[in-house]
């Protein structure tokens, strides 16, 4: 049995967003972007990202749908109208079905939902059916969209290189890309 390299599966449906807040410096260029994309107007409110200043940390923090697996938008919502989309494994608002009533975004946990009083309709982040706009223009790269595993293999990479040298500092650093 030998050593391989670690095979890492890259379907869309296997990514997620993921978020460095440390490297996040608030230009709130992604919820420019994002608005642009889902409404065709520069208008951060209409963003399905949103960048929270969180001043007692000193940092800023992106803000968007975690695509919960078990949703609680998608549970509160009376009439069905939020769904799981099962090719990329995100959850949809199906607008033909969605009442407007605004439970869904009283339910998220994460504040990630919002409502557009202008046009009546709930909105969320939809990964842009699999090419995040956010993520292609975070010039800071605090955003990316990727297999949540690759984070932790780094980790685990340099956790055991410092084990197997009995104490000594690995001089080699494995990034997650």
């Amino acid at each position: 049995m030998g050593f391989g390299k670690v095979k890492m599966k890259s379907s869309v449906s296997d990514k997620q967003l993921v978020v460095d807040p440390k490297k996040c410096t608030g230009c709130r260029q992604c919820e420019i972007v994002c608005s642009i994309s889902q409404c065709g107007v520069s208008n951060p409110t209409k963003s399905r990202i949103r960048i929270i200043h969180w001043r007692n940390e000193g940092m800023f923090i992106p803000i968007s749908c975690q695509q919960c697996e078990d949703a609680p938008c998608m549970t509160a919502c009376p009439c069905e109208a939020i769904q799981r989309d099962a090719g990329l494994d995100r959850v949809v608002v199906d607008y033909d079905r969605c009442i407007s009533c605004k439970i869904c975004v009283t339910a998220c946990p994460f504040g990630a939902m919002g409502f557009d009083p202008q046009d009546q309709k709930v909105f969320k982040c939809n990964l842009c059916d699999g090419d995040p706009q956010c993520v292609r223009f975070c010039y800071p790269q605090s955003i990316d969209f990727t297999d949540p595993g690759r984070l932790q293999y780094p980790r685990i990479r340099n956790t055991a290189l410092k084990y197997a040298g009995f104490g000594r500092k690995a001089h080699v650093v494995f990034s997650g890309k």
